[in-house]
């Protein structure tokens, strides 16, 4: 059994965003946020780590609270954060894509973590466009990176799901139908509990059709001697997605916006990636190498997940973080890297 508890913190653009903590219910009181001492459980001694969780497109926490509350048993602190107008975090007052929130619920996540309850120490766990927003997030913040033990991405990329013609023929299509709809219905479809907007899916869409990673606001003249200008990148945020109260997005030719793909190896914690034989859409097995690829770090680990490898299940882009094949067998290896780069 696990204690959850809710807080809500302030994005700089004016939204609430839910941050879960996810502890194992003990009666012991010694139990703090800090990574110092050990705890003796059925499996392990093991130092207490603190751990962040983020899901993607349609989902709220329950996509990461399962694998929460097993990374919880052996007595980590697990956080899960929830995107504006997902779960319990405020309905977004504007339109918003994946940029938005890896700007700003990011932010507001990360300086909770850091300024209110002084964490010294994180693991990031992440599923789909969770891990794009964590990408985003910290070549936007590189002063996160030394702050960060480990990165475990799930079923994660960005730019990479289009390469073959079947494959491109699908998402454009997805494009064109979302857009003539309005939005995804995730419900009716039965891949979430909530539906994304056309404005949110289409820099997904873009960033996979023309095989880029392109920012919808930040211009390469935000970037200041190798760091970003952050009052620049407000700014940029208010002037591109605020004009005549109507937000709006970049020209994905234009080639004078930011590309995050090209600093990707500034990331240099250690990356745990998976990936699924069954997910042939959202993040095939090609598109997640290729974006594990360009952090170009030798110390970093992939590994898809399929029959033909002798594992239980080929799985699918859900199923490879939620279910009881993934328990078995994948959550132990999570558990093992956040371990191996523990405080």
């Amino acid at each position: 059994m696990t204690i959850q508890t809710l807080n809500l913190v302030d994005t700089k653009d004016g939204e609430q965003v839910a941050v879960w903590k996810i502890v194992a219910d003990t009666k012991d009181c010694t139990i703090t946020d800090t990574p110092t001492e050990t705890l003796a459980t059925n499996k392990s001694t093991i130092k207490t780590q603190n751990i962040f969780l983020t899901h993607g497109t349609f989902s709220d926490k329950q996509t990461c609270l399962k694998i929460a509350e097993y990374l919880a048993s052996f007595g980590h602190h697990c956080y899960i954060m929830e995107w504006r107008s997902h779960g319990n975090s405020s309905i977004a007052k504007e339109k918003f894509n994946f940029e938005t929130v890896a700007t700003y619920d990011y932010e507001a996540t990360f300086r909770y973590f850091f300024d209110t309850l002084k964490l010294n120490n994180l693991h990031c766990v992440t599923h789909s466009g969770g891990g794009v927003g964590l990408t985003i997030f910290l070549i936007q913040n590189p002063g996160y990176i030394d702050n960060i033990n480990s990165i475990t991405l799930f079923a994660c990329q960005a730019y990479a799901a289009a390469i073959k013609p079947i494959n491109h023929t699908k998402i454009l299509s997805a494009k064109l139908f979302t857009r003539l709809l309005g939005h995804i219905p995730a419900k009716k479809l039965k891949i979430g509990p909530f539906n994304e907007s056309y404005y949110t899916m289409s820099q997904w869409f873009d960033w996979n059709l023309h095989h880029h990673f392109k920012s919808s606001f930040i211009k390469k003249s935000a970037m200041d001697n190798g760091s970003f200008n952050k009052d620049a990148i407000n700014k940029a945020y208010l002037h591109n997605h605020k004009v005549n109260n109507h937000i709006t997005q970049q020209d994905s030719a234009d080639d004078s916006y930011f590309d995050y793909r090209h600093h990707m190896p500034k990331i240099t914690i250690p990356i745990y990636a998976i990936s699924a034989k069954g997910d042939k859409f959202i993040s095939p097995t090609t598109g997640c190498q290729l974006f594990f690829d360009d952090f170009k770090n030798p110390s970093n680990v992939f590994r898809e997940y399929a029959l033909s490898h002798g594992d239980l299940d080929d799985y699918t882009h859900s199923r490879i973080m939620v279910s009881r094949h993934a328990a078995t067998e994948i959550w132990p290896t999570v558990t093992a890297w956040i371990e191996k780069y523990a405080n």
